[in-house]
């Protein structure tokens, strides 16, 4: 599985979770690995050619003063097409299309516009932006425009394909747990055959689609939006994909909300995997606690140790009997798909309804529920098909990053996360195998990102963050020249818009008054 999605794909599967639970209860019962969908590959920064901080190039000047045609796209929205080059350095080249869309701003004191990105690497920005109302309050919506973009390799910008949606089903569906050389030998081919799959359909696009140049072309879109500053809300890698922005145009940042930060500092073969399989753990603790004081707890007896035991016996036996599968589509609901439809629920404890009633059923042998929440988070439709988003996130993690290419370090940093987290650890670890045999060199490094001379940047951390865990929060807002931290004591993935009225109305006053909380603030827990 590569590393798990953002907060974009976390609000589809919290509602796709709210209508799996009516569904079960309406019949009676009682949210990067070969595979799964990323968090956020917490990404190094990679290298940009050239002095961003400058005035654009000569050369580069036709895209900046571009005009979007924008034509109407359903529910007041306007979409349009961002031209940019493919390749930075080489700008008088092939040139590719970004797709955007923006809704424009409900009330009459505009700011500007402000841009979102929900995470991945390889969540759809068009899609995010489309619930606007939703990931925004009605105070952002009345005084910006909400503008989303796909970035480049993603959804309707040029995108990256690798695999058709039966090797998908079986690529995700490989044994990301191998217990002895065949089965790694398994895992190793199937990585492998990925890798060689992107080099076949999307050659020309693999060198071109990191996170410097979706920073890029951000700024080109900020130009051709008519904004003299970027507004930008970021969460999971969208944190990364802002700092970058940052660091390359600093005097450009006007207001930047980093939600759900990775630490760019940080390699992710051993360090981010294993932090990141530290926190499913905590989350799934967090899960259990709650778990306890609800009546449809499936766990029985009702105590920690008790249902780890539990959990660690589901895995076990779907890895040798996979679970029923009522869909018709003959999938085998084996340790991968279990661990993955378990993991979508931990993003967001309003998910934790339906995982209850999920593990009830896979307690009895039926994975249906989790099966069906493993799909919204790879985002494969019932039809079988699946939008580029795995393809997507494998493509930029593996250009941001210098990863082994060996795979005995993939199989000792399994062994040794297996260790310290032993739902999650080893299915986390081996999630980033197929960069070992990606056809492109890495573009990038992990290093701190300081953004030296930009206006404050806000950064927001949950500590019980199940996909970026607190700590990196802390640490970008550390490295960042004029980083400050909004802390939220809570569980889930990110904090803006999930619950909390002092993480909203604090983002709030930043973006529309460029006023910060004190670096440090602490939002209290929800009850």
């Amino acid at each position: 599985m590569m590393r798990f999605s953002g907060a974009g794909r976390t609000a589809a599967a919290l509602a796709a979770a709210t209508l799996l639970a009516s569904a079960c209860s309406a019949t009676g019962e009682t949210g990067t690995r070969a595979g799964g969908p990323s968090p956020a590959d917490p990404p190094a920064a990679t290298q940009a050619t050239g002095d961003a901080t400058k005035a654009p190039s000569a050369a580069l000047a036709p895209f900046y003063t571009q005009k979007i045609a924008w034509a109407p796209c359903k529910d007041g929205f306007q979409c349009g097409k961002l031209e940019v080059p493919l390749d930075y350095a080489n700008p008088s080249g092939d040139r590719i299309k970004i797709s955007v869309i923006r809704l424009p701003a409900t009330g009459k004191q505009r700011i500007g516009s402000i841009l979102l990105n929900p995470g991945g690497p390889g969540g759809s920005g068009v899609e995010y932006a489309r619930a606007a109302k939703t990931v925004l309050t009605p105070n952002i919506v009345s005084r910006f425009d909400t503008v989303g973009f796909d970035p480049r390799g993603v959804g309707e910008s040029a995108p990256v394909h690798c695999l058709s949606g039966p090797q998908l089903d079986k690529f995700i569906g490989l044994d990301g747990t191998p217990d002895d050389s065949a089965e790694v030998k398994a895992l190793a081919k199937g990585a492998k055959e990925f890798a060689e799959g992107c080099e076949a359909k999307s050659a020309k696009l693999l060198p071109h689609v990191g996170t410097a140049d979706a920073a890029r072309d951000m700024d080109v879109l900020r130009a051709a939006l008519g904004d003299q500053g970027m507004t930008y809300l970021g969460k999971s890698y969208g944190t990364y994909l802002g700092a970058v922005y940052a660091d390359l145009f600093p005097n450009k940042v006007r207001a930047l909300v980093l939600d759900g930060a990775i630490d760019p500092a940080l390699a992710p073969v051993p360090t981010v995997n294993a932090a990141q399989a530290r926190g499913f753990e905590v989350a799934f603790r967090s899960f259990l606690a709650d778990c306890f004081n609800q009546t449809s707890c499936p766990f029985s007896p009702r105590t920690t140790d008790a249902a780890l035991a539990q959990l660690s016996t589901l895995l076990k036996t779907a890895d040798q009997h996979p679970l029923r599968n009522n869909t018709g589509d003959n999938r085998k609901i084996d340790e991968s798909w279990t661990t993955l439809g378990i993991v979508t629920a931990l993003y967001d404890k309003r998910s934790w309804p339906v995982l209850r009633t999920a593990l009830g059923q896979a307690f009895r042998g039926d994975g249906t529920t989790l099966l069906r929440l493993a799909d919204i988070l790879v985002d494969r439709h019932q039809d079988g098909r699946y939008s580029n988003q795995t393809e997507a996130n494998m493509a930029v993690n593996c250009l941001d990053h210098p990863y082994p290419r060996d795979t005995a370090a993939y199989e000792n940093a399994a062994r040794a996360a297996q260790q310290e987290s032993p739902h999650f650890g080893a299915y986390v670890m081996w999630g980033s195998l197929p960069c070992e045999y990606w056809p492109v060199k890495p573009a990038g490094t992990d290093k701190p990102l300081k953004a030296a001379g930009s206006p404050p940047i806000l950064v927001v951390g949950t500590q019980r963050d199940p996909a970026t865990p607190y700590e990196w929060a802390k640490a970008l807002a550390s490295q960042l020249s004029s980083g400050v931290l909004l802390s939220y004591d809570g569980d889930g993935h990110t904090a803006y818009r999930t619950g909390s009225s002092c993480v909203d109305a604090a983002v709030d006053r930043y973006l529309l008054t460029l006023t910060t909380p004190t670096s440090g603030t602490l939002c209290p827990k929800v009850t």
